[in-house]
């Protein structure tokens, strides 16, 4: 990816943070508490942590031409299943992996709807997403599942210095770059989400590649869901991830991945997160009304989205850049042969 689509959007997360300097002066003051870092800047990354996460499988899954709107539905079900079980007495880590292993068995569900039934991935992920809610309201009962246990909570909200949402983040972020940098990950995703067919007559196993990367999405978005319902000790199947599949989506293309598939930058998902979070955090620090909010927000996200278009950044044809004009018919058929 070139460093053009990474200028606007590292010029907008820098004007969103000076715009946040201006209106509180202590917006970039860090803290040593306890061992533990404490400011802004820290709770931007803390909150942000699941958007992140959710975005690096996102990004995998654009990037081979595919959609993935289900993963706040699966971010639900999987804190569902994780206070359900530990409401019960059950014990935290058989809590996480059942929920991480029903969040496999969806991106299994998902991988197999597109790569093999050939359904449209909107499609076959929008079935998820509303299922999916359903599910997680079954589970709960349609009611808050509230849960008091430290070692659960340690997910959501422990700290290693920095909080563990952002190591674990950023741990998934580092493995999956190093696996695409480094090994053939990278060049096979690239190559099924350029021309599925030519890589297929290439010896790639395109189905393979595309179930992969949803299952990998779905596991995201299960950490995710694990990192939202311990840090309200909560488990709320209404609200638990809702509407974060669009934020990830936002952030993987503001970041520069293009959604007709091939072209894919996780550093960029990166910048992308980050934008979107200090924007959120941005619409409270300079008191945006509410009911503004979502308004305010698409502006921000539209401008950028502008401004590194490949139309924004092309030079205007001047009179130094002629247009040649075509051969006649009878000429061309001379040249053919």
């Amino acid at each position: 990816m070139s460093r053009r689509h990474l200028l606007w959007p590292l010029v907008a997360l820098a004007g969103l943070i000076l715009l946040n300097v201006i209106v509180t002066p202590s917006f970039l003051h860090l803290g040593l508490r306890d061992g533990h870092l404490h400011g802004s800047l820290v709770d931007i990354l803390r909150n942000g942590a699941p958007t992140l996460l959710i975005a690096v499988g996102m990004t995998l899954v654009i990037a081979t031409r595919g959609i993935d709107l289900s993963v706040g539905a699966v971010a639900a079900i999987s804190g569902a299943i994780a206070c359900t079980w530990i409401a019960g007495g059950g014990h935290a880590l058989t809590a996480v992996l059942l929920a991480l292993g029903t969040c496999l068995l969806a991106g299994v569900w998902n991988g197999l709807l597109v790569s093999v039934a050939g359904i449209q991935p909107i499609i076959a992920t929008l079935v998820l997403m509303t299922a999916g809610r359903g599910v997680a309201m079954l589970l709960t009962e349609g009611q808050i599942v509230t849960v008091n246990d430290p070692a659960y909570r340690w997910i959501g909200s422990g700290y290693l210095v920095l909080p563990v949402a952002v190591l674990i983040a950023l741990a998934v972020l580092g493995g999956v770059a190093l696996l695409t940098h480094r090994t053939a990950l990278g060049t096979l995703v690239h190559a099924v989400g350029t021309n599925p067919g030519a890589a297929g007559l290439a010896g790639v196993r395109s189905r393979t590649i595309i179930a992969t990367v949803y299952v990998f999405a779905a596991l995201c978005a299960g950490v995710a869901g694990l990192m939202i319902s311990s840090n309200v000790n909560a488990a709320d199947a209404n609200s638990a991830g809702l509407w974060i599949e669009m934020d990830a989506i936002l952030a993987v293309v503001i970041g520069g991945t293009s959604l007709a598939g091939g072209r894919y930058s996780l550093s960029g998902t990166l910048v992308g997160a980050l934008v979107i979070q200090t924007l959120t955090t941005t619409v409270y620090t300079i008191g945006i009304p509410t009911n503004a909010t979502l308004v305010f927000k698409a502006v921000v996200v539209i401008t950028v989205c502008l401004l590194q278009a490949p139309r924004a950044a092309r030079p205007p044809a001047g009179p130094h850049m002629p247009v040649p004009s075509p051969l006649p018919v009878g000429r061309r058929e001379v040249d053919s042969r």
